[in-house]
């Protein structure tokens, strides 16, 4: 979501160069250098130098770097490094909270003094650590005694001593191996259910199996840790230190850059699934359109992965390991096996295998459907992202391919269309401008605002409307930054209809990727890696932002996330909403159902029990999502897992759900998909998915009340719904 936008490189070009010149105060104090330590204490100082001055010079509201900036490294550091408070003890706090208020002064003097203590006192502790899981895990565990554990850290003091960390240790292996047992005891179960030839195996020798598999899992997670330098721990406290500026604000490290530049390609082998780090949890965040998470329809955004395997090897447990460490077990070659073992979003476990596959841009292209009903017909067009290709003029864009989605739709005779940015992160800012274009007469689309400068309009400057018939733009928590410039941008013209999640994700600020190499003369140190920093925020023509806001629906539709934080608001540090002068622009005149189109989708959700039983669902996830407390008496544990399957079981009617709806392709993709297999499986599963989405069906109701002459209702398909909602 922390796009690069094309427009902001003219105007950030007059920053460089103040940089530039004044750069040369920084390269003279490398010119001397004869050679690079791997592990060079005056590399880091000049990073730190480096860093804070290109942030403080280049990001869109620098904040002082004073001792509120260094209470929050601090703690955020602390964070990163011991997120389940596994490793630190409370002495070894006391000795870094000496520095809660002295970072700053180390930034500005180039000290390494609070780093080092915690590098040293960190890298003590996990060998201590590995001594601990080993001796836990050399004998049986006793599944008998009645405990629990409060897995929320945050309120979760330091130990006191070595004894109390290493009771700590104990309850942590025993929920994970409970876990493990369970999943083995029912296993055991299912096979004799299926076969009553087959052996059970008994609990010892499952008990041991366990056990071997998490020791196994320590080992390889250890491994990696001591495969970490200082370079590496260098990073995460530099980032500590950027990422107080914003959230978006981050150093990467040059391998950090490497995997930035390949993820820009689009084009990687892996099971398409994007992933960011929750304390000690890694969470899926998104399902790459078109890659094997998204075709196997088994994983969500906000599922939790708990352990990966590779085949049929023993799954490894990567509770606590560093995202990068996970990705890349995760990721592999084309044709190859994984297994995660998540957490889902209702509490529930599972083991989902997934054969890897080349992940496509092409599932980044936009495309349409035709759907009709009530002899009317009606398009979507699907945009996950708003590409472009800057290198190359004459190569696909977003704003072409919409608009060329838009003439092949006008062909087949639509009366409507849906936009449907949903699960879009973004992308250039000169495509969504575009896009916008093709729906509204000439006008302002976005306000855009730089540090210390007057703002500056983007028009859409064509005053031919490629489309002036009914739209509806469907968005959700996932929507962000440019999908949120088009949805405020068509919402503020009163253009069309924007329907979703109750706010979109609330990113409204941009980013630039600066290279850091090229402020040293005479480098001698290395590869200094590159800054991602926040220099400009967007507005909205009506002068709001769409930062930490983002854009509100004109109808909400209830869906899983609707009762748990999602998006920038739920981002410490966030930067906050603000507010500008409004462009000028006048409000479309043409639709004259608009309130009325919105009021009677009011009316039926309001006795729509299908989105009802959503929000109880929603509800639910909460409750468990906000659940720390778990029993690690197997009994208990297995008894408590049972009660969250069978619970689950009543919100199964809501991905069982179909909308009666037939999805035909474009006369153009019929072509092609009578040519192409794997073109055609994509665009089936694509439609598969449009069956049995609600959202959609809703979307296509507000285009029936938008419509300037009265659409017939014999809505047969809705009674049966509502039957097949009541059973």
């Amino acid at each position: 979501m922390d796009n690069i936008i094309d427009f902001m490189k003219k105007n950030f070009k007059s920053l460089l160069l103040v940089i530039a010149i004044s750069v040369s105060l920084v390269a003279f104090t490398v010119s001397d250098f004869k050679s690079t330590p791997k592990n060079d204490p005056e590399k880091d100082k000049l990073l730190i130098e480096l860093l804070t001055f290109v942030i403080e010079r280049g990001h869109y509201d620098p904040v002082a770097i004073d001792d509120d900036l260094s209470k929050g490294i601090y703690n955020d550091y602390v964070l990163a490094l011991d997120p389940s408070k596994r490793f630190f003890l409370q002495s070894d706090i006391d000795a870094f909270a000496v520095y809660k208020l002295k970072i700053d002064d180390q930034i500005k003097n180039k000290e390494l003094t609070f780093f080092d203590l915690t590098y040293t006192t960190y890298v003590k502790r996990m060998e201590e650590s590995t001594k601990f899981f080993k001796e836990i895990l050399s004998k049986p565990i006793d599944y008998t005694v009645d405990e629990e554990i409060d897995t929320d850290y945050e309120k979760l003091p330091y130990a006191k001593n070595t004894k109390e960390l290493k009771e700590r240790w104990r309850k942590q292996i025993k929920l994970s191996t409970v876990s493990s047992m369970a999943e083995k005891l029912k296993l055991e179960e299912d096979k004799k259910k299926n076969d009553a030839e087959y052996v059970v195996k008994s609990f010892q020798d499952l008990e041991k199996e366990t056990r071997e598999s998490t020791l196994n899992s320590l080992n390889d997670y250890f491994s990696f840790i001591k495969d970490l330098d200082r370079n590496d721990w260098f990073s995460v406290y530099i980032n500590a230190i950027s990422s107080r500026f914003d959230p978006h604000t981050n150093y990467m490290a040059p391998d950090d850059k490497e995997r930035f530049d390949v993820s820009m390609s689009g084009k990687f082998e892996g099971i398409g699934a994007r992933l960011q780090k929750k304390n000690d949890f890694t969470e899926i965040t998104e399902l790459i359109s078109g890659g094997p998470a998204w075709r196997g329809k088994q994983l969500e955004p906000g599922d939790i992965i708990l352990k990966v395997a590779q085949g049929n090897e023993e799954p490894l447990d990567v509770v606590g390991m560093r995202l990068d460490n996970i990705v890349k077990k995760i990721k592999g070659p084309k044709g190859t096996e994984v297994k995660l073992t998540v957490k889902k979003v209702d509490g529930t476990i599972s083991v989902i295998s997934l054969i890897r596959d080349t992940v496509e841009t092409e599932e980044t292209y936009a495309k349409s459907s035709i759907i009709e009903r009530n002899g009317v017909k009606y398009g979507i067009i699907n945009l996950p992202k708003f590409y472009i290709d800057f290198e190359n003029k004459d190569s696909r864009d977003a704003a072409k391919d919409v608009a060329i989605e838009v003439e092949r739709l006008k062909e087949e005779g639509i009366q409507g269309i849906i936009m449907d940015v949903r699960d879009n992160g973004g992308g250039s800012l000169k495509t969504v401008v575009d896009i916008t274009g093709l729906f509204i007469e000439q006008g302002p689309v976005v306000q855009i605002k730089s540090a210390g400068t007057k703002k500056e309009v983007l028009y859409d400057r064509d005053s031919r409307v490629q489309w002036d018939g009914p739209l509806v733009v469907l968005v959700n928590n996932f929507s962000a930054s440019a999908s949120e410039i088009l949805a405020a941008a068509i919402q503020d013209y009163k253009r069309g209809v924007v329907i979703g999640s109750k706010q979109t994700y609330g990113k409204g600020t941009v980013q630039n990727v600066i290279d850091l190499n090229q402020f040293v003369r005479g480098n001698a140190v290395g590869d200094l890696g590159a800054l991602k920093t926040t220099t400009q925020k967007f507005y909205r023509i009506n002068g709001g932002s769409t930062q930490l806001e983002g854009v509100t629906s004109d109808i909400v539709l209830p869906d899983r996330y609707s009762h748990i934080n999602i998006g920038e608001r739920d981002l410490d540090n966030a930067m906050p909403w603000t507010k500008i002068d409004p462009a000028v622009y006048t409000t479309w005149n043409k639709q004259v159902n608009f309130d009325k189109a919105i009021d009677n989708s009011k009316s039926r959700l309001e006795n729509n029990e299908h989105f009802q039983l959503i929000d109880r669902s929603a509800q639910w996830t909460k409750e468990r999502r906000d659940a720390s407390v778990y029993n690690l008496k197997l009994e208990n544990f297995q008894k408590e897992q049972l009660e969250l399957e069978e619970k689950s079981k009543e919100f199964k009617i809501i991905s069982d759900y179909t909308n009666n709806l037939v999805f035909k392709p474009i006369k153009y993709d019929t072509a092609l998909m009578n040519k192409d297999e794997s073109f055609k499986e994509k665009r089936e599963r694509w439609f598969e998915n449009l069956s049995k989405d609600i959202y959609v069906e809703e979307a296509l109701n507000i285009l029936d009340d938008l419509q300037t002459k009265p659409v017939t209702k014999g809505d047969v398909n809705l009674k049966k719904k509502e039957k097949l909602v009541k059973s």
